[in-house]
Order: structure tokens, then sequence, then C-alpha cells
């Protein structure tokens, strides 16, 4: 049995085909989805010409009217005239009865992702049996995933970061420990990068803490990180190696007079008493240097025993001074050498 032509109307149409065009028999669109009109925006489709406004690429030659007729059913690929922020569009054409025209019903492809981003669509844009959506949710749970696994990597990295930190790090003091002394040496012996350095011991310490307690000791060891942390360098490597024991490394100095200077400057600061709890403290420094341009082959170990050496020929000259391990002392400081 034959059946007459079934009729829909516009409302209807554009629930099913949001993104439809009728062309009718005289290439003038009748009708567009919704979805269309908000993509073209001021773009003023009903009862413009088809062809004024589009233009098919695929297949090949399709000019007219008559040309599109020949290829019903047939998968389209479209690109708009003069249109800058509207994507190229698939489709597929298939003919109408009684010589009403052409219905296209198109879609974005394999760019909706941009389209939906550049239009702000939404899925009321789309037919609800557009397999589109699908893709676009399965993109939203992807990208909400990455961004979880990047946050989770951040995080894991973060956490890392403060791991090696506080590895590196002396826990009372907030200095480097032996440990990241160790990696500043052998890195800068590696790359041959000159240095100076101190070992300082601190003189009178012992009776700090029997006398007033290990709190005053923790207090006064605070003090001293203070102190060596104003006379340094943002890339020098400040470290407490032991109970009352610091080593400085200053990269690139190793002019034996500022190292002295420096020297001084410490002891003078570390001299001064300092209060904890109306409790005067009193200690001072003895210091040890030895500089990395004095060895043919530099070595950590061995500039940390000469160092070591001459920290303990200050204590024996009567402590509150610095002496240089070497053979050449500086011209104004002769009784600083070992």
């Amino acid at each position: 049995m034959t059946k007459g032509p079934m009729q829909i109307d516009r409302q209807a149409l554009n629930c099913v085909m949001p993104m439809h065009l009728w062309v009718s028999g005289r290439g003038v669109i009748e009708s567009a989805g919704s979805t269309l009109r908000k993509v073209f925006g001021a773009v003023q489709l009903e009862g413009a010409s088809f062809f004024d406004l589009f233009e098919v690429r695929r297949p090949g030659g399709v000019l007219t009217l008559a040309d599109m007729r020949r290829h019903d059913g047939e998968r389209l690929q479209i690109i708009p005239k003069e249109v800058g922020d509207v994507q190229g569009l698939r489709g597929i054409a298939v003919c109408l009865p009684a010589n009403e025209g052409v219905l296209v019903n198109l879609s974005f492809g394999i760019d909706v992702i941009k389209a939906v981003a550049t239009h702000h669509l939404t899925d009321a844009d789309f037919a609800a049996t557009d397999l589109a959506m699908e893709l676009l949710y399965l993109v939203e749970a992807k990208t909400a995933v990455t961004d979880e696994l990047r946050q989770m990597n951040l995080r894991l990295q973060g956490a890392r970061d403060a791991a090696e930190e506080q590895a590196l790090t002396d826990t009372l003091t907030g200095l480097r420990n032996r440990r990241a002394l160790d990696v500043a040496m052998s890195m800068m012996i590696d790359r041959k990068v000159p240095f100076g350095l101190m070992h300082i011991d601190l003189d009178y310490f012992k009776a700090v803490n029997d006398t007033l307690g290990h709190a005053a000791g923790d207090f006064v060891l605070q003090v001293v990180a203070k102190v060596l942390l104003s006379q340094t360098r943002a890339g020098d490597t400040v470290a407490r190696v032991g109970g009352d024991e610091f080593v400085v490394v200053f990269k690139d100095l190793t002019d034996p007079d500022k190292l002295f200077n420096i020297a001084k400057r410490v002891v003078e600061k570390l001299t001064e008493p300092s209060d904890f709890q109306g409790q005067v403290c009193r200690i001072s420094a003895s210091i040890g240097i030895t500089i990395s341009t004095d060895y043919a082959q530099p070595s950590a170990d061995k500039m940390l025993s000469d160092a070591d050496e001459a920290l303990y020929a200050s204590k024996n000259a009567g402590r509150g001074q610095a002496k240089l391990f070497g053979n050449v002392a500086p011209p104004d400081l002769p009784e600083k050498r070992v």
C-alpha cells in the first residue's frame, strides 16, 4: 500500500533536528533549526539563498539545488561563507516530495567540542539522540579525570618537595643539615666552582646548657643561626653539622681577607650576650677556614678535616678567633695562620 508524504510542523522538526535547513525549490532557506540560528547569531538564515551562505565542499560540483538533488541521501561537507566563528559542518540532504526542495540535516562532526566552547552550546541545543552529546560527556569526564590527575600530581610533587626539603633541613635552627652540606660541596667540586669554607664551633656553649638548661641551649643555637644567615648571601650554604658545630660554604668567595672579615663579624656578633627568660647567655666562637683553590683537586672530606684542624688551632690559641689552614697567610693577619 502506498502511503502519502508525512506532515511535520516546524516546531516538531526543530525538536528532532535542531541543526536542520529546509531549502525550498527556489534555493531559499525556509526554515533553520534553533541551534544553527544560535551559532550564526546576527546572520539571518531564513529567507537567504542557501548558496549565498554555504559552499558544498564535498561532493564537488554542487553549485545549485539541482546538483544537490542528484546527491540525495549522500554525505555532505558544507562550509559557511564569510562567517568567521562557524566551523565546517557535516550533513546529509534528502529531497522533499512535490518539488518542495531539500531538507538538510547538519552536525559539527569532529569540530563539536570547539563549537560548544565557541558558541556556548548546551545539551539543550542538540537532539536527545545526537551522539555528539555522548562525545561531549566523554570529553567532560576525561577532562575531569585529567584535571584530578594533574592536581594529584601537583600534590604529590609538593609533598615530595616538602619531604626532600625536610630531609635537608635542621629542624631546630632551620639551617641546612649535614646531608645538604655534602650535596652542596659535592656539586660545587664537580662543577669546579671555587668556594671558601668555615667550620664554626661555639665556645662556652656547654656551660649554657649545664647551667641554664637545654631550652636555653636551643635558644642560643637559634640565635647563632640568625647571626650566620645575616652574615651570608642567598647563594651560600649555612649548615648545622653537630650539636654546636656549623659549617658555612661561600660560593665563589676565595679571598682570605674577605673571609677573615666575615669571620671577625661572626665572632663579634656571637660574643654579644643574649637574654633567655631573664637569664644572660654568653658564648663565643672559634673558626677554621679553608679555601678550595688552595687544593690541586679539592675534596670535601679533606677540606672539612683541614678546617677542623684550623678550628682547633683557634681554640688552642685562646678561642674567639679564626685561623686559615694553609701555608700562605694574609699579609695583615699573619697570626691567623695554622
